[in-house]
């Protein structure tokens, strides 16, 4: 099982036992499974989220993989995917951590997706300490 993190702290992710999508490579997959009725797609750390721009507002749901939390190329696709006008949500999936929080909020994450294992060692509470992540912004404050 896993954990959803947002503003307001921890909930239990939803059974995800209807089929989404999972894979960019092919473009014809793409259609049939948004054609099929798909509104969830999970991208990899290394998928060109550039094959989404034409379905983005079919999409309700997309899940972004961090492989480890040293990886932060997830959190390029995400800008990307809010430049490009995506409205739907938008969750980091993966072992991010707590300190990371707030760039994922900035960058364009609703929240993030972590394994139990993760939640048992950072706790809700470390989570919610960074859920005021405009307040976490330290070039505002060198502005000043």
């Amino acid at each position: 099982m896993s954990v959803i993190v947002t503003d307001s702290g921890f909930a239990p992710a939803p059974d995800r036992s209807l089929p989404g999508l999972d894979s960019l490579s092919d473009p014809a997959g793409i259609d049939a499974a948004l054609d099929a009725g798909t509104t969830e797609i999970d991208l990899s750390n290394t998928d060109d989220p550039a094959a989404l721009i034409p379905h983005l507002a079919r999409l309700r749901l997309i899940r972004v993989a961090f492989p480890a939390f040293s990886d932060g190329r997830a959190f390029t696709i995400a800008r990307r995917l809010r430049l490009e006008g995506y409205q739907g949500r938008l969750l980091a999936l993966g072992p991010v951590i707590a300190d990371q929080y707030a760039m994922l909020r900035r960058v364009g994450f609703d929240g993030a997706e972590i394994p139990d294992e993760l939640a048992a060692r950072q706790p809700e509470g470390q989570w919610k300490a960074r859920a005021d992540w405009r307040a976490h912004d330290y070039q505002s404050r060198l502005r000043a």
